[in-house]
């Protein structure tokens, strides 16, 4: 019999054994309960035919696929070919990045989804029949998800379609009749599309106390209790069956069609959100609001001159008689150019004749009011904030400037200062992201930070290894800071306040001259990191070691010891972790003094202890004024409301006050006798 070997194990399916609901969760998250899928079936059914035919295979077959126990050996093939795939399918979905993992957390969706998948698995062994009777899933559509703004995107062309067309074809009857056969095919796919948007609002969840409602009765019930379904419903009536009896010039017949508008509005105020552009899509937007407003006054403007009759006075349309006012061409862009003058307020149009002429006209200068008024305000507001970073950013210039000038700075220093600030507006870098950020819980900010700043600080060696919210609180106070070209980040013998990291440019380890360059550090590195922490038994102490410099713009990420103290404060376990790094890496370059590592407490830190006791103690001493103050406050109302009580007295006499001590005295006798 041949051996075969297989990195899989299958339990018997025919066992029996009792167990709890429990014990199966706690089985099934360990591993060892695993339902049977198809490939696993087939791998049984695959084994077994290796069983029975590869008892016969002879060794001098065992290479090839052809001749006797073919069969076995290709079998054994796909089996290692199956397996081989499962692993490396499994160990790629299981490539994590770990530092991120610490800091994100697990994701909600892996437990809530393995916790599903137990609860299904039990239910399915509890209900007779196994898996055949599963409960039937309702698929809901977040409205927050890529696939609800594409159908948007489909529910919005009909909507533009029929608030745009069915006027002018009312209007026109070339155009109406002309082209009926495409007209009759555009309207009829719009209402297909308008009945599928029902049933996607059907199928529309909804947030109910943060969660995505997915119960069917719920989502109709909510659909059905609105203003929209009724108006949904509206705008799908048969109106135009009338055409069988008034016949097919008469498209007013579908203005129903105009009330699915909302599903037009909900479009634009997605699209606004999802845009990198608001301002251009808010100008574009207005723009044609506008210009349908103008479509539609001019489409009106034609069906009145036609109802008054074409010709009959300078106001209304000219006679279609002429051959040049009987184009369709020509109506449509007369009445457009008529509609275009007169809501603008511009003028030059003949003036009105009749009464209704005249109506018309008010209403529509009227109208031409509110849209010059809405125009120059939105577009006003639009310019002024799509320049509002331009301006303040110049703003802060322009005091600079003045202040320089004020105080007579060189003109050197002067340039240096201007070729920073444009250095910084040309490559976007004056955005203040706590003020951008402020509005955010912390949890986002957070997210934002580690989006950002990930990359360069895990390549910290003393943060490699931190827990998970000391690195947010580290990351959330990560300051950026840009030094111009020649600017020294530190001097040799300044005491370290801060630890930097290189985000993008190079900076150059210098002599005391400033010249000669021993290392040139790039994109990643950092420095500083060990004067911060103030460890016991440094020969440099908290002072720097060397003069680094920038050799062009640099952009530097900056962490002050203050931060840094004030996130360890929460985290004691942190900081012994942090400072045992420190000290191993000064004692791998013997920058370290173990005799006063283990000598007693550094007076430094005996200092700074004393500080923020000083500092601990002026709070309390801050509190405890407040507090007496408040009880002064307090008490010199009691004494007011004594005085008014005494005033009472005297005034009203201390004949009351003895009555009501004899009604007191009266309960008392009575229980003695």
């Amino acid at each position: 019999m041949a051996k075969i070997n297989t990195q899989h194990s299958y339990p018997g399916v025919h066992s029996l054994s009792v167990r709890t609901a429990d014990e199966d969760i706690e089985r099934i998250e360990n591993g060892y309960i695993r339902t049977h899928s198809l490939h696993e079936d087939a791998s049984s059914e695959l084994q077994g035919v290796i069983s029975v035919e590869g008892g016969h295979v002879p060794e001098s077959q065992a290479s090839s696929f052809t001749g006797r126990g073919a069969m076995a050996r290709l079998s054994r093939f796909v089996l290692s070919v199956r397996s081989w795939a499962t692993r490396h399918s499994h160990r790629e979905e299981q490539r994590p990045d770990s530092f991120l993992e610490r800091i994100r957390g697990p994701e909600l969706v892996e437990v809530s989804t393995r916790q599903s998948n137990i609860r299904s698995f039990l239910g399915a062994r509890e209900r007779p029949g196994g898996a055949n009777r599963q409960k039937k899933e309702v698929f809901v559509i977040d409205p927050s998800s890529n696939l609800y703004y594409n159908w948007l995107t489909v529910i919005a062309a009909p909507v533009f379609y029929n608030w745009c067309m069915l006027v002018c074809r009312a209007c026109f009857d070339e155009l109406q009749m002309d082209h009926i056969k495409m007209w009759l095919f555009l309207d009829y796919l719009s209402d297909i599309i308008y009945v599928i948007d029902m049933f996607v609002r059907f199928r529309t969840g909804f947030l109910e106390q943060g969660l995505l409602v997915q119960d069917e009765k719920k989502l109709r019930e909510h659909y059905t209790k609105t203003v929209q379904f009724k108006l949904d419903v509206l705008s799908l009536v048969p109106t135009d069956l009338a055409y069988i009896k008034l016949g097919l010039n008469y498209p007013e017949l579908r203005f129903n069609r105009l009330l699915r508008i909302a599903r037009l509005f909900e479009f634009f105020d997605r699209t606004e959100t999802r845009t990198n552009y608001p301002n251009m899509f808010r100008i574009g937007n207005l723009v044609l609001y506008i210009l349908i407003i103008i479509h539609w006054n001019a489409c009106i403007y034609f069906a009145i001159s036609k109802v008054i009759g074409f010709g009959t006075d300078s106001w209304v349309y000219p006679n279609v008689s002429v051959p040049e006012y009987a184009r369709l061409s020509r109506k449509y862009i007369y009445s457009l150019y008529w509609s275009t003058l007169t809501l603008t307020t511009i003028g030059e149009t003949p003036p009105p004749v009749k009464d209704e002429e005249y109506l018309f006209v008010v209403i529509d200068f009227l109208v031409g009011v509110l849209i010059f008024a809405t125009i120059v305000g939105n577009v006003g507001s639009m310019i002024s904030n799509m320049n509002a970073s331009r301006a303040e950013f110049q703003a802060k210039v322009d005091s600079i400037k003045q202040y320089m000038q004020f105080r007579k700075v060189t003109k050197d220093l002067e340039a240096r200062v201007i070729k920073w600030f444009d250095y910084l507006w040309t490559n976007k870098k004056t955005v203040d992201e706590k003020e951008v950020l402020k509005n955010l819980p912390d949890k986002l900010k957070a997210e934002i930070a580690i989006n950002v700043h990930l990359d360069t600080l895990r390549k910290v060696r003393i943060f490699q290894d931190c827990e998970a919210g000391l690195l947010i609180e580290l990351v959330l106070k990560l300051k950026p800071t840009v030094f111009s070209p020649g600017d020294y980040i530190c001097k040799k013998g300044d005491i370290g306040r801060e630890m930097y990291i290189i985000k993008e440019g190079k900076l150059a380890v210098v002599a005391d001259d400033g010249i000669t360059q021993f290392v040139v550090l790039s994109d990643g590195s950092y420095f500083g990191e060990i004067s911060i922490l103030n460890i016991k038994g440094s020969k440099s102490g908290n002072r720097r070691t060397a003069n680094i410099r920038s050799i062009g713009y640099s952009d530097l990420f900056c962490l002050s010891k203050d931060d840094l103290m004030e996130a360890l404060t929460e985290y004691p376990e942190a900081k012994k972790a942090l400072e045992e790094k420190g000290r191993q890496i000064l004692m791998k370059d013997n920058l370290i003094d173990e005799e006063a590592a283990k000598a007693g407490a550094d007076p430094k830190d005996l200092e700074e202890k004393i500080g923020r006791l000083e500092v601990a103690l002026d709070t309390l001493q801050t509190r405890f004024a407040r507090l007496m103050a408040e009880y002064t406050a307090s008490q010199q109302k009691v004494k007011q409301r004594l005085a008014r009580v005494e005033t009472r007295v005297k005034k009203y006499g201390s004949g009351s006050l003895s009555v009501a001590e004899a009604e007191a005295e009266k309960p008392e006798e009575e229980k003695k006798q």
